[in-house]
């Protein structure tokens, strides 16, 4: 992992101290991610120092000492103002308000300066987010912001410049892990209905994509036979090299640290560093958390994240390698397109032997240490449908599991079970609606796909109606109740349901016509 000037080395540092320890220890803010967000009113060393100097003062206050020597990050608050005539009136107001201008200098700050402008979700989520973006850009497109998405790509892609991958968000805490790979789906957003294809912005973007596969891809050399791992690659019992959720840090989350700190006080010292690198490795996925980690779905310290080779994933690398092969040939790359194309087949091979069940009809995460699927049921089973990667009989059973068992009045919830994780039933997140729709009409089941955003539209519109704003996520089985789990409250926004909800208008209007 490459560091540079701009890599925030001191705020890094910060989060080892015993001032930075103290504040998340003795739970001074509700949100462990407050403090992580705050900005110094001075450097990190001199605040440390200062620490150091005062700590000891009969009269000294944590409290006011916080308060003294930081600005606090404020919540973006996005209620309606006013009454907009529509929904889709009140997303298009958002844009401008979630947009952020290139950032100046950031070293005083935990965020990564990025040279672009960019979108941010909202609520406490202050900071451009990996995945959150290709859906966000979602409406954008709609919105003729494609400018917006090819600025938010550039970002990415100098990110990853600096760190060697693409981060979860722009903070310095998120520098050791990324989140589900969507680079390849928002170059593709940006060159569609291009009036004219721009070589440069293409060959960047290709540059891009190459090196963010590199970084997936990481290690496979190292592996010696079926059954191991090394970084974010497996090597599965046939030879293929298939891909799991990594941390490169096994140490608590900055932004979480008093949640992971207790929760590992239920392990001995030397079994602590695989919790929290399971934890973390759940954080890349951005299903955190759900019981598709865990190896008891009621409890998040059985998370094993790291011994899972998750089926969503590998249907995302598999349209990477794809979209390699792609703009390759576009360039003229005759022959590292057929090398990215002979890679996605034999993953595509390497998907159905080991995420499919034939005795339950469903695709399922894959547990390599014992060679065999996991139980659980989730959204994710849908992605090889939105690859286009099934066959027309595994379509069939996926979506009839979908309309059977995952359909509720709202939509569709992300798995059977109810753990009390916020990636679990009775929520509905608009990324994994937009994957099943999109699934389900790759194979002409387009009136199922619209049944379910006929329903998730009626879920946020009602919420909206309600209280003028739009959800993270949302309880899509008691349409009334908020969504809840999680290590936060819901939040209010918000960039991907924002987006999503734009395309479902967009898509239902089309077949409608």
């Amino acid at each position: 992992m490459r560091h540079s000037s701009s890599f925030h080395h001191e705020s890094i540092a910060f989060f080892e101290t015993e001032l930075f320890k103290r504040i998340q220890l003795e739970g001074l803010f509700n949100d462990s991610k407050t403090i992580c967000d705050a900005k110094p009113n001075s450097s990190w060393l001199e605040l440390v120092t200062l620490y150091e100097k005062d700590k000891n003062q009969v009269a000294f206050s944590l409290s006011e000492f916080v308060g003294a020597h930081f600005t606090l990050p404020q919540e973006i608050v996005l209620n309606a103002s006013g009454s907009p005539a529509s929904l889709a009136e009140y997303i298009q107001s958002l844009w401008p308000k979630l947009t952020r201008a290139p950032d100046n200098n950031q070293s005083n700050s935990t965020l990564m300066a990025l040279h672009h402008p960019y979108i941010i979700p909202g609520g406490r989520f202050r900071e451009i987010y990996y995945w959150d973006s290709y859906f966000t850009a979602l409406g954008l497109k709609l919105s003729s912001h494609t400018r917006l998405i090819e600025s938010m790509v550039l970002n990415f892609i100098d990110l990853q410049d600096t760190l060697g991958c693409i981060p979860n968000g722009n903070r310095s805490y998120y520098y050791s892990r990324s989140q589900p790979p969507v680079l390849a789906m928002m170059v593709d957003l940006c060159m569609e209905n291009s009036d004219s294809v721009d070589h440069d912005f293409m060959q960047r973007c290709l540059t891009g994509m190459e090196q963010e596969y590199r970084f997936w891809m990481r290690g496979q050399d190292q592996l010696n036979g079926p059954g191991e791992a090394c970084y974010r690659t497996v090597s599965m019992p046939c030879g293929a090299v298939l891909n799991r959720y990594w941390d490169d840090l096994a140490t608590p989350r900055s932004e979480s640290y008093l949640e992971d700190v207790e929760l590992a006080a239920e392990f001995s010292a030397p079994q602590r560093p695989e919790f929290y690198r399971n934890i973390r490795a759940a954080c890349e996925s951005g299903w955190d958390f759900s019981s598709r980690w865990l190896a008891d779905e009621r409890t998040l310290s059985s998370i094993q994240t790291t011994k899972i080779v998750p089926v969503d994933l590998n249907c995302l690398l598999y349209r990477l390698e794809v979209t390699l092969g792609k703009y390759h040939k576009l360039l003229g790359q005759d022959v590292q397109g057929a090398q990215f194309v002979a890679l996605a087949n034999r993953r595509k091979e390497a998907i159905n032997r080991y995420f499919w069940s034939a005795e339950q009809n469903y695709y399922f995460d894959y547990q390599f240490e014992q060679q065999q699927p996991l139980p659980v049921r989730s959204l994710a089973g849908a992605l090889p449908l939105y690859v286009n990667i099934a066959s027309e009989q595994q379509a069939k059973c996926v979506k009839h599991s979908l309309m059977s068992t995952f359909l509720r009045d709202g939509g569709l919830v992300t798995t059977l079970n109810t753990s009390g994780q916020q990636w679990d039933s009775p929520n509905g997140w608009a990324p994994l609606q937009w994957f099943a729709v999109v699934g389900l009409r790759n194979y002409d089941y387009i009136q199922d796909g619209d049944d379910i955003m006929q329903r998730w539209l009626k879920t946020v519109q009602g919420h909206f109606a309600a209280s003028g704003n739009i959800m993270e996520k949302y309880n899509v089985q008691s349409l009334d109740s908020l969504a809840d789990g999680g290590e936060y409250e819901v939040q209010h926004g918000f960039g991907w349901t924002n987006g999503v909800t734009m395309a479902f208008y967009d898509l239902l209007a089309k077949s409608n016509t």
